[in-house]
């Protein structure tokens, strides 16, 4: 009885076989080209003005006119006593992010799990109710707290109604707090997203597994779902830092001066200092500061996630 032999190239489906004498990669002209009007969108939208603020950031201002001569200038006023102002600006700016963010994923992870292992069939309905915070405008968001932390706003009135204070809090408005409650409340839905969909993917085994084991509930949390919930919490922890710390609108209209951004310096910069060459540095400058912590947090979390639970 003879047998005959299959080889590997002849096991293959033919429509996953790489003809003989072609590349791989020579497939890939058509996915390529579908992603092309996204690719071109992305670099008019994102790289040319990047790259247009990059340069600006080279040149000087010469009173009203712009010394289009390349220059490093801009750069040594940042390091220099002339811009201690920035530098303060962007510890502050960096701070708020930090307890905004670090709020967030506190108060969304437990919606997020709630969501994921207790909602049931009504788990459509409390995402609904979730994004109901997107139906209006960023503005009108940040106008409500403004209305809420004012001095004869909704918490001085039932505070002053219920006889615990003798005066309105003058504190409440114009300061770093108000900054970060309204961030809060403004991002919240961004990281309760991300860590559910990961959550979702959790799979029960492993936490029936955990408990035939013998680890409490609390336990099996900690060394099962958390690692595995991590992606999601990565995803929603960059998703809000990075855009509340360049953040100028909410400052502006909750801040004050003792709650003022880099955004908000910045803006100031290319609006009434008119020294855009300036500002483009500072901007640049704070870009290279985010991605350097950036790239130390998910170093960070290479390191301490282990590989195969939170890590891929």
């Amino acid at each position: 009885m003879t047998v005959s032999r299959i080889s590997p190239r002849q096991a293959v489906p033919a429509r996953l076989a790489v003809p003989r004498g072609r590349s791989f990669f020579e497939g890939m002209g058509q996915p390529l080209g579908l992603l092309m009007p996204a690719l071109m969108l992305a670099a008019l939208v994102m790289l040319v003005p990047l790259m247009n603020i990059i340069g600006q950031s080279f040149h000087t201002q010469a009173g009203v006119t712009i010394d289009r001569a390349f220059s490093l200038e801009n750069y040594r006023v940042l390091f220099s006593d002339e811009g201690r102002v920035f530098r303060l600006l962007l510890l502050r700016s960096l701070g708020i992010a930090f307890l905004a963010t670090a709020i967030v994923i506190f108060v969304a992870y437990p919606v997020a799990y709630f969501l994921a292992f207790h909602a049931g069939r009504s788990r459509m309905v409390w995402l609904m109710l979730i994004t109901i915070p997107f139906w209006t405008s960023y503005l009108l968001r940040v106008f409500a707290w403004k209305i809420i932390l004012g001095f004869n706003g909704v918490i001085n009135s039932a505070l002053l109604t219920a006889g615990l204070i003798d005066k309105p809090i003058e504190s409440l408005l114009y300061s770093q707090t108000a900054v970060i409650l309204t961030l809060v409340h403004s991002w919240a839905p961004f990281a309760v997203l991300p860590i559910y969909v990961s959550l979702e993917k959790v799979d029960r085994l492993l936490l029936d597994a955990a408990a035939d084991l013998g680890d409490p509930p609390l336990r099996s949390f900690w060394s099962v779902t958390l690692p595995l919930s991590m992606p999601g919490v990565v995803a929603a922890t960059l998703m809000i830092f990075i855009p509340t710390v360049g953040d100028y609108v909410t400052p502006s209209l909750v801040g004050g001066r003792n709650g003022l951004m880099i955004g908000n310096y910045i803006s100031e910069l290319f609006g009434q200092a008119s020294n855009i060459p300036l500002g483009s540095a500072m901007a640049v400058g704070t870009m290279v500061v985010i991605s350097l912590l950036v790239a130390i947090y998910l170093g960070i979390l290479r390191r301490v996630v282990p590989k195969g639970e939170g890590g891929r």
